[in-house]
């Protein structure tokens, strides 16, 4: 009875554009089709959309094989552009943290295969300064939400930052990988729990692939046994 009356005062409404929905946390069918979700071929490692048809094996973009990654797959819920990129930026940086609900939700529904049973999920980490100025980890937010949802153990301290990284916004890819070699390692009192486990690396977005690398060599430095990375956005060269 409270629920119904709640519902008429406050409706549900779109997570992007406010207009009315039919159930909380929704996007309305114009924002929807406007969001660029991710299906059919995609690569492997990244998740971004490939031409062609399904071949039966792992396909990779160019970027990929141009610069292998450290973890074995990868996959996005969309790409980063129009509504999207304006979701993505809201959740992080506009203190919409109830973003992270359906964005779970959706890099969930991309991720198919590539979860396992038995796997740790964790966030790529924020330094402890960068974290206090913004006040939450959108990525572990995502995580702690994956992890729920799948059945996976998550650890939210699995990584951490060892030194503060300047802000990767403009740069370059190599300036980029330069800027983060050697800022992440696995914090100590989970090395152990690490050792000949599945990881499941989670991050809002993928550029370069510079941040995921360095958190995905940590990983294996420290012993795990497989990486695989799951981003809500993944930025890509235009068509």
């Amino acid at each position: 009875m409270i629920q119904s009356a709640l519902r008429l005062v406050y409706p549900p409404r779109c997570v992007s554009c406010g207009d009315l929905v039919e159930r909380d946390f929704a996007l309305c069918p114009r924002c929807w089709g406007e969001m660029g979700f991710l299906s059919g071929l995609v690569c492997d490692s990244c998740g971004v959309p490939l031409p062609g048809e399904d071949s039966g094996g792992p396909d990779y973009c160019d970027e990929c094989l141009t610069r292998p990654r450290p973890w074995t797959r990868g996959r996005a819920a969309f790409l980063y552009r129009d509504r999207a990129r304006a979701l993505v930026l809201a959740f992080k940086h506009g203190d919409r943290t109830d973003l992270a609900r359906p964005a779970a939700d959706w890099m969930l529904r991309a991720a198919g295969l590539i979860l396992q049973p038995g796997m740790l999920a964790a966030p790529v980490p924020l330094h402890r300064w960068r974290l206090l100025s913004r006040r939450y980890n959108q990525s572990a937010l995502l995580s702690a939400r994956i992890a729920g949802r799948a059945g996976l153990e998550h650890v939210p301290d699995l990584l951490r930052r060892i030194r503060r990284t300047a802000v990767q916004d403009g740069m370059g890819v190599e300036a980029r990988y330069a800027n983060i070699d050697g800022a992440l390692a696995v914090t100590p009192r989970h090395q152990d729990r690490l050792r000949d486990r599945q990881v499941l690396l989670v991050d809002d977005v993928m550029t370069s692939g510079a941040t995921l690398t360095a958190a995905a060599e940590a990983c294996f430095a420290a012993g795990a046994a497989d990486v695989r990375i799951l981003v809500l956005a993944r930025v890509a060269k235009a068509d």
